[in-house]
This record gives C-alpha cells, sequence and structure tokens, in this order.
C-alpha cells in the first residue's frame, strides 16, 4: 500500500517524524526490538518520500509503504493499518491512497453501482436520455408519524423522483418507528409506482424507490432487512461509520441484496481526506452510491473537492464498478444546471429541504426539479464536465 499523510511538522524533524508514523501504523513497537528478519524487511513501513507542502514552512506530505498483508483483506483492519493509531495523533492527515491489486480484488465494491441503479428505476420517465442524471430527496423531518411521511414519498414518487430516501435521522424512533415507517412509506411509494405505470404521462413506467435507514447492531439490522425483503424494498441508506465498516461490508457481501447509498454522518470525525474516504473507500466497501456536502450549501467543502470525490467514485478502480456521486447539504432546485455541469450525467441530485420549503406548492416544485434534469439530459452537458472516466 502507498499511503500519502500530511503532517504538521518542520520540514528540519519531517524525516524522523515520518519514520516513526510508518513504525506506528505497522509494527506499534520500537524498530530496534524486532529480531525476525522478514518482519524487518517486509513489514516494518518504511518511508519512500517526503515533499514540502507548497506555501507552508510548517507541512509536508509523506509517502509511507505499508504491507498489504497486515491488511488480512479485511476493510475494517484496512482501516486500522491506514489511520488506527495515527488518528489519535492530531498533526496527521490521511490525504491519499493506492491499493494493490491484491487488495483490490479483496474488497467487495459496488454490487450495483452506477447502472444497477438505473436498471432498478427503469429506462423511461424522468430518465428518458439514456445518460440522464438521477433524482433523490428526502423524508423528514424527524417527528413526523408514518402516515406523515408516507404522503410526503408518495408525493415526491408521482412527482418522478427517483430515489425517495430517509433521513439519515429517522432511526427507530416512537413517533415513526422503523417497521410502521418503512411499511407506510413502500406501500405509498408502490401506489404511485402503478399510478404511473397506468398513466400517459411521460412519466409511464417509471419506478421510483424508496431507502430507508438502517441503524443499530447485527440483530436490529438483520430484523431490519428482513423486512426491507419482505415489503419489496427497492434500495437502503446506511452511514458505514456509525454502524461501523465491516457491518457495512456485510451488507454488500448478501444481507443486503438491493443498491445501498452511503451517508457520510461522522466521517468527518476521522482527518481523512473526503476524496479518499467518501469516494475511494466507500467505494471499495460497496457502496453503489456515496453522498457528499457540495459546495456552495451547509458545508464548507471546495468545490475541487467535492470534484475530486466524484472522480474517485466514478474512476478506474481496479474491476470495480462506479459509485454514483449524490452531491447535497443544502441544494436548491435553481442549482441544478450547474450542478449538472459540473458533475456530469453519472450523478444522482438530492434536494430536501428546498422542495419541502414549498409547502403546498413541494409537488410543483419537486415535478419542476425532476423536468429540469429532464431537459438538461435531452440539450446535453456542459463538455466541461466531470466524466469520472
Amino acid at each position: 500500500m502507498q499511503v500519502t499523510y500530511r503532517m504538521q511538522v518542520a520540514a528540519s524533524q519531517a524525516q524522523a517524524r515520518a519514520q516513526r508514523l510508518a513504525v506506528e501504523q505497522s509494527i506499534e513497537m520500537p524498530a530496534e526490538a524486532v529480531r525476525d528478519p522478514r518482519v524487518r524487511a517486509e513489514i516494518i513501513g518504511r518511508v519512500e518520500s517526503i515533499t514540502p507542502v507548497a506555501g507552508r514552512n510548517d507541512q509536508v506530505d509523506a509517502v509511507l509503504s505499508l504491507a498489504d498483508e497486515t491488511v488480512g483483506g479485511e476493510a475494517g483492519q484496512l482501516m486500522n493499518m491506514l489511520f488506527g493509531n495515527c488518528s489519535l495523533q492530531d498533526d496527521v492527515e490521511l490525504i491519499d491512497l493506492r491499493l494493490p491489486p491484491s487488495l483490490l480484488t479483496a474488497l467487495p465494491g459496488p454490487r450495483f453501482g452506477i447502472e444497477g441503479w438505473r436498471a432498478a428505476i427503469g429506462p423511461t420517465g424522468s430518465n428518458a436520455a439514456p445518460r440522464g442524471a438521477l433524482t433523490c430527496s428526502a423524508l423528514k423531518p424527524q417527528g413526523l408519524p408514518p402516515d406523515g411521511l408516507a404522503r410526503l414519498a408518495y408525493l415526491f414518487a408521482r412527482a418522478g423522483i427517483d430515489v425517495i430516501k430517509d433521513d439519515h435521522g429517522l432511526a427507530d424512533q416512537q413517533t415513526a418507528p422503523f417497521a410502521e415507517r418503512v411499511a407506510a412509506v413502500q406501500r405509498a411509494v408502490a401506489r404511485a409506482n402503478r399510478e404511473k405505470a397506468d398513466s400517459d404521462s411521460p412519466l409511464a413506467g417509471h419506478r421510483s424507490l424508496y431507502a430507508p435507514s438502517l441503524n443499530g447492531g447485527p440483530a436490529r439490522l438483520t430484523a431490519q432487512l428482513r423486512q426491507v425483503r419482505d415489503e419489496g424494498v427497492g434500495a437502503v441508506l446506511a452511514c458505514p461509520m456509525i454502524l461501523g465498516v465491516p457491518s457495512f461490508v456485510e451488507l454488500v457481501r448478501g444481507q443486503a441484496g438491493v443498491p445501498i447509498i452511503a451517508h457520510p454522518a461522522l466521517a468527518g470525525a476521522s482527518r481523512i481526506a473526503p476524496p479518499v474516504l467518501l469516494g475511494q473507500l466507500f467505494r471499495l466497501f460497496g457502496a453503489d452510491a456515496t453522498i457528499f456536502p457540495n459546495w456552495g450549501g451547509r458545508f464548507a467543502y471546495s468545490r475541487d473537492c467535492c470534484l475530486a470525490i466524484a472522480q474517485a467514485a466514478r474512476g478506474p478502480l481496479g474491476t470495480h464498478a462506479a459509485t454514483l456521486p449524490i452531491p447535497a447539504g443544502g441544494m436548491s432546485v435553481a442549482r441544478v444546471g450547474e450542478m449538472l455541469d459540473a458533475f456530469g450525467p453519472d450523478t444522482m441530485l438530492l434536494i430536501g429541504g428546498d422542495l419541502l420549503a414549498a409547502g403546498d406548492a413541494m409537488a410543483e416544485r419537486a415535478a419542476a426539479f425532476v423536468a429540469q434534469v429532464a431537459a438538461h439530459a435531452r440539450h446535453g452537458f456542459d463538455t466541461g464536465a466531470v466524466r469520472g472516466t
């Protein structure tokens, strides 16, 4: 593994600091105490290069080689070896990662990917253009009962929204218990899909998907996934950093059986560069789509950072399918064209609060959101858009 860390350290001390980091992230003991020649030659981390950060006298980027055999092909252990102990050292950030083929093939990657999303939703309706972007909205706020959330879901589905997800804060609260909420919302979305199928509108044949938010430990997750299957739910939402990376991977490797959206909650606490964590690692762990805070919304990610997340989600990564990037976090219908020009058609736009803020005109605003995305696909994308190729 070639791992790049940004360290807060004077250039004169960088070599020694990088060497300590290499030892900490590999054997976690004094290197001079290691007697085994193979461990000394093949397991102890090595410093490959140190590069000063332009314009900063107190930062360097150190590239370390770490032995892939220490990972054992397991996603949680990969996180441990990349950033376990050094996450406790506030002068270190993980900013880049290159994995050998042995590890790329050991990790699951997306089971469905972008093409799986398109197949699940169907080729017509809001996706009449073969490479059109997808649309998404969120059920919120917390505190609404299941029938209130179901009414919102029905209106979104009838408007042609492709994916209707739970807000990630919806769990198993008393006001909308998971079992009651999922049953009510899935019935509402299924009814809207039947009505679209029986209509002569441009949405005929379009299938909206509901993605409930999974939460809890193994027993709770097993029960929730059983209901997801029994109700015919078409997708799920999960927070890898809250559920735990190994649990998330288990969802991918057969438990879920439907496309999985990864939510970034708690991901900002780790000092791992967002393109690495939300783009590359979440993709390796099996996210079929990854939500991230887009620039100009409620969060402070830059435009370059957001485009880099999308590139990591869709660019070459061994044999793994591409993950669908979902820019989000306070987006509005007014920004649809701007976002699609930036991210290109292999994108899912998530707009929640801006639709809900329309009040009685929410359904009309949702329909306008769908129409703008479809129109943008028909008339072509900006040639400078990020394609992820």
